[in-house]
């Protein structure tokens, strides 16, 4: 789940309220690149609320391809933890300047000052924040546009945080290190069979733990196949809605999880690790 500290529309505090509303027993949310948002809900959570899980996801690339890496219950004050965020925020911030010279050089778009204020103050500023410029100031009419005749025709190659850097620091901050909705790469990419599981073995060999075996965008086909390469690899496996509030049509809490009757054995250890 994401707030308005990354890419998500609803503030902590409300997503906390959303997820007691639901009924949701145990819940992290997942930042893009920041977990400014957990000490926030660590707050104003109080005993009786759901359990919850400091969260993280990293934005990561390497020389194979892109991967969202998750971050479970890590300490947020660990100082390689720390390294490799503010790594992550400032990378961003680059990304997001790089961006507004190839609007202005390409395009000749420019925004005003106060609308470059807000940005750049922003805990994880990106790409549908510069769309909902683009959008605010008429030259596109929804994020659709304002990615596909726009944003993405700029690419930028080494401005992420490596998946091995992603996971070495959560590993030292005690979390558990996931890899988000395997099935999905870069934009449509679909990556299936044995070159996900190629994929997989390569990550677990920089000490990737998990993998996201329930996402709400996976098919009943894709969820099997995700499920049985981490059990094959002795993984844990995670739930995840990736709940955006208005800026993805996800629903809070929706999973996958209510299509199966019996548990995975790595989700039922990813539980039992996270409760210890």
């Amino acid at each position: 789940m994401h707030t308005t500290v990354s890419d998500g529309t609803d503030s902590p505090s409300e997503i906390l309220s959303r997820v007691k509303k639901a009924g949701i027993e145990l819940f992290a949310v997942t930042d893009h690149d920041s977990f400014a948002a957990v000490d926030v809900i660590r707050g104003i959570r109080k005993k009786k609320d759901p359990a919850y899980l400091s969260g993280i996801e990293f934005s990561c690339k390497d020389e194979e391809g892109k991967y969202h890496i998750l971050g479970y219950g890590f300490d947020p004050e660990e100082a390689g933890m720390r390294a490799v965020v503010e790594k992550g925020r400032r990378l961003r911030l680059e990304k997001v300047q790089a961006r507004l010279v190839f609007l202005g050089k390409e395009f000749g778009i420019r925004f005003p000052e106060e609308d470059l204020e807000e940005l750049f103050t922003m805990e994880c500023p990106g790409k549908p924040h510069i769309a909902n410029l683009l959008i605010r100031h008429g030259y596109a009419t929804d994020k659709k546009q304002a990615f596909n005749e726009y944003l993405n025709l700029m690419h930028l190659q080494n401005a992420y945080v490596r998946p091995e850097e992603a996971i070495q620091g959560i590993l030292g901050g005690g979390g558990i290190p996931v890899l988000a909705h395997p099935a999905y790469g870069d934009g449509d990419e679909l990556i299936l069979g044995e070159e996900l599981e190629e994929r997989v073995k390569r990550l677990v060999s920089f000490g990737l733990q998990g993998m996201e075996g329930f996402y709400s965008g996976f098919t009943p086909k894709i969820r099997r196949e995700v499920v049985d390469i981490a059990e094959r690899n002795d993984l844990y496996i995670t739930a995840g809605s990736d709940y955006h509030g208005t800026n993805k049509m996800v629903i809070l809490g929706d999973t996958g999880l209510d299509a199966v009757e019996t548990l995975p054995e790595g989700l039922l250890r990813f539980l039992k690790k996270v409760k210890e």
